[in-house]
């Protein structure tokens, strides 16, 4: 990658693997460890770009299954690409599909070739291929592309396990192979489901092909956190020192948090939004759930030392919102939980920098512990 794409560590904490980064990209700095607010169709539900600055965000994820169907890549390519048609100017990152697809597995066939698919709008056929999501992701023109992977459900047998595997391989040559934008970094995928070895195996070879960033996929799928978290311990560490490393699909706070601390450096979740569109706030003292009749008369905000727009107005309000179907009781709590998840990784920079970052763990295990004050 030319000098548009560039990674550097800044600390690592004497007492864990956590990283203190940052990733320079054409559209602005990215400081690492950092979470990835999920924009699927071009947009973060609710929120609309103005307000999302406001959170602290500083790079959002767009979803090229989704935007291949509607409106298509076409037209997001010759509208300006993502960034101009949806009015985000910082960074961006596009997945490459391999999740829906697995999400999908009802209207998917999978084979060497790639994916062949039914699309869940109107049931038309649909061929993706590394190539492809390649292609697709060029047009709609993010800084930061994923490659083609093939996601599996958890548990499963390991010989199914080691054939998606492999084929994720094999599919992350024909993707590298494929991309031809210079202004924008392609991360691979390391899979492997459970399997210690696998994902060893998976890390070790992707890394020889020098791709700008790794990410970690297929997490996140239904397995216990600490066997997520025991697959971490066996695959960050063969992953490049001096490059990015990215847990896609994870997770709650405390996901994040144990990551960081096994090094990763970057986080993306639908976790905040679709939690805070079902009246759940993410705090310093635990969830709060505004549907519950205990704040029907609260007059305090969410959390007092939050500067989000949700945090102006009292409980009581924002489940009045809610109780009374009105929309913007959606929008001021995925406001508010996007916010938390910024403070959260603002928390784990610092606390990096000043290598207390065990310390900060425990101090937000045993807030979260204490609940939500009366």
């Amino acid at each position: 990658m030319p000098d548009l794409f560039q990674y550097q560590l800044l600390r690592q904490d004497r007492h864990c693997q956590a990283r203190r980064g940052v990733l320079k990209t054409a559209r602005g700095v990215v400081q690492l460890p950092t979470f990835m607010p999920v924009g699927t169709r071009g947009t973060v539900k609710g929120v609309e770009v103005g307000l999302l600055e406001e959170t602290g965000a500083q790079i959002v994820l767009g979803n090229t299954y989704h935007l291949m169907l509607r409106p298509g890549e076409e037209i997001v390519r010759d509208l300006g690409g993502l960034h101009e048609f949806c009015g985000w100017n910082k960074p961006m990152l596009t997945d490459s599909g391999g999740f829906q697809l697995f999400s999908l597995a009802q209207l998917t066939k999978i084979a060497e070739e790639g994916a062949v698919f039914r699309s869940h709008i109107d049931g038309r056929k649909i061929e993706l291929t590394p190539e492809r999501s390649v292609a697709i992701q060029e047009a709609l023109g993010a800084d930061i592309a994923m490659v083609f992977d093939h996601v599996i459900a958890l548990p499963n047998a390991r010989d199914k396990i080691e054939d998606a595997m492999e084929r994720t391989l094999r599919w992350a040559v024909r993707c590298q192979k494929a991309h031809t934008r210079e202004d924008q970094a392609q991360f691979a995928i390391v899979q492997g489901g459970l399997e210690r070895d696998l994902r060893q195996r998976c890390a070790d070879e992707l890394a020889a092909l020098d791709f700008p960033g790794y990410a970690i996929g297929g997490l996140s799928v239904g397995e216990e956190p600490q066997e997520m978290y025991d697959c971490l311990d066996a695959t960050l560490p063969r992953l490049p020192v001096n490059k990015p490393r990215y847990l896609m699909g994870v997770g709650t706070p405390a996901d994040l948090l144990e990551g960081v601390k096994r090094g990763v450096d970057m986080f993306d979740c639908v976790m905040p939004t679709r939690n805070g569109r079902n009246a759940m706030a993410f705090t310093d003292s635990g969830p709060m759930r505004l549907r519950n009749a205990r704040y029907e008369r609260d007059d305090r905000p969410l959390e007092e030392n939050c500067p989000c727009r949700a945090c102006r107005r009292s409980r009581a309000y924002i489940r009045h919102l809610f109780t009374t179907g009105e929309m913007l009781g959606p929008i001021l709590l995925t406001i508010h939980n996007i916010t938390y998840y910024q403070r959260l990784m603002e928390g784990a920079r610092q606390a990096i920098e000043q290598d207390r970052y065990l310390d900060y763990c425990r101090e937000k295990y045993a807030g979260w512990a204490s609940g939500i004050p009366e």
